[in-house]
């Protein structure tokens, strides 16, 4: 049997860095995880291949040599998956889909041969056996049975890393646990996952690791976790002191993830995080508003001084990726400039800012469908100034106050002020990858782009002579985030809003 994996593109997005990789000569920010733990999955006679066609491109023969096309898909990259799947249809090869975007809307893509549905760990075998038989189905779902099943994650496969070229990317994902134990109303990952945090065993972490590391691979992995700290516990008393014994004979890798604000509740959390070699950890802030928070159960976050929660874990040192949303019922128009304060005074450098959108499976769409206010599908790029929902601010007026966030806290000014205050605040880190001759490279790059053509040459300059007096330790940081605000920029700019 001949397998082919295709993972779609991702559009040019606040997420896709596509601007920013040119600086470091990678093609994409990181590899297909779920497919290479799919193949993983397979018969291991098999015959497999992937195309990532964010790294390369698909052609009519890799599609012809398959017996099957398995493909996986996140909302964000709905329509390369439509149209890789209209390819594989003309050419007569069938298709086997699954992964977030084929959960969530399955009945847009009934033309798919074989749909297999939320966790492959419990649908993929039936799959499987059926195909073995000759008799598989449409789709195989766990969605609807009561209770739901989820998956035990101890029985999952390490990925099959030989199906990737590591150097294509510039960071690697993993991941340790599913799951998350809050209910934001807007968030889809426990419609999907569910409340209860699952989580692979250490020694499995350990193992996967070690093949990864055994690959030649010396650079950036990132948890995929929706909520890394959702079972403390676990991560105290067993990964993280794994981990700080695992890297003590290794060189490179250093570790990211996402997590919840509470986190700034637990130094000691903090601390072995930082010793383990994590660098920053993703946060959804969301709004500094009260009442938003409440009508939207972000509980973690309410009646808490989120200013000092952000610094605490910059103190710690780790830096603090954030995401933001505005559109909320309660919203006003003083919204808008409230949030960019809190942008600016918190230092959070990457501050992800969108409009609300209801995503399918939410309780937040279920609400709103009632109310009558759903309009379209959402389109999974959370910064493209669009939402999927009648909003109860003038929508003029909402995207109005949006584009002003955006173009206020990516302009030149402020950007760089921001990331100033963020070095000042933050802890360098004690485990960082080594300088090589790319990075040199990509140095001289941002010389060039950045500082002799690039519109905020005045601006770089400053933030590079500030960083060498004042924080040198931290002057990789420095142009790092250089780099990425020229990508933010360049993002803003192509959609009109500066």
């Amino acid at each position: 049997m001949n397998i082919l994996f295709v993972y779609p593109e991702f559009p040019d997005t606040f997420w896709s860095y596509k601007h920013a990789l040119k600086f470091i000569r990678k093609k994409a920010v990181s590899q297909p995880l779920g497919l290479i733990t799919i193949a993983a999955m397979l018969p291991k006679e098999w015959n497999k291949k992937l195309i990532d066609v964010n790294v390369t491109s698909l052609k009519d023969k890799d599609i012809l040599w398959a017996d099957y096309v398995f493909i996986s898909a996140m909302i964000v990259q709905r329509d390369s998956a439509r149209q890789i799947i209209d390819r594989c249809k003309a050419l007569g090869v069938k298709v086997v889909a699954g992964g977030p975007l084929f959960t969530l809307e399955p009945e847009s893509f009934d033309d798919v041969d074989h749909l297999v549905l939320n966790e492959a760990e419990i649908t993929l075998a039936p799959f499987l056996e059926d195909l073995r038989q000759g008799k598989p189905k449409h789709i195989y779902s766990t969605s609807g049975l009561d209770p739901v099943p989820y998956a035990d994650l101890r029985t999952t496969p390490a990925p099959l890393w030989d199906l990737i070229d590591m150097k294509n990317y510039s960071s690697i994902n993993i991941q340790f646990t599913r799951g998350c134990p809050f209910n934001c109303d807007f968030c889809n990952v426990t419609a999907l996952l569910g409340h209860k945090v699952r989580t692979k065993s250490t020694e499995q972490m350990l193992q996967e690791l070690d093949s990864l590391y055994a690959t030649g691979y010396r650079g950036s992995v990132f948890f995929v976790d929706d909520n890394f700290i959702g079972n403390k516990r676990i991560l105290k008393h067993e990964l993280l002191p794994a981990l700080i014994e695992w890297r003590k004979d290794k060189k490179g890798i250093t570790f990211s993830t996402e997590a919840s604000i509470n986190l700034a509740d637990d130094e000691e959390l903090m601390e072995l995080m930082t010793e383990a070699g994590f660098e920053f950890v993703f946060v959804g802030i969301e709004t500094p508003e009260e009442e938003a928070l409440s009508s939207s159960n972000k509980s973690q976050n309410k009646k808490r001084d989120l200013l000092e929660d952000v610094r605490k874990i910059q103190r710690a040192g780790l830096e603090v990726k954030a995401g933001f949303i505005v559109g909320f019922d309660s919203d006003t128009i003083s919204t808008f400039q409230r949030q960019i304060e809190f942008i600016q005074k918190s230092g959070i450098v990457t501050a992800m800012v969108g409009l609300l959108q209801a995503p399918p499976g939410t309780k937040l769409y279920q609400r709103l469908a009632e109310e009558g206010r759903i309009i379209s599908q959402m389109t999974g790029d959370n910064v493209d100034g669009t939402t999927n929902i009648i909003p109860k601010m003038n929508k003029e007026l909402l995207l109005a106050g949006y584009k002003n966030i955006m173009g206020t806290i990516y302009s030149p000014k402020y950007y760089y002020e921001r990331v100033k205050t963020f070095l000042k605040e933050y802890k360098a880190p004690k485990i960082r990858l080594p300088i090589d001759f790319d990075s040199i490279l990509a140095l001289l790059r941002t010389i060039v782009r950045l500082g002799i053509l690039g519109k905020e040459r005045l601006y770089y300059w400053n933030l590079v002579f500030w960083t060498i007096f004042h924080r040198p330790e931290l002057f990789p940081q420095a142009i790092t985030m250089s780099v990425y605000g020229y990508h933010y920029r360049t993002i803003c700019e192509k959609r009109n809003i500066f």
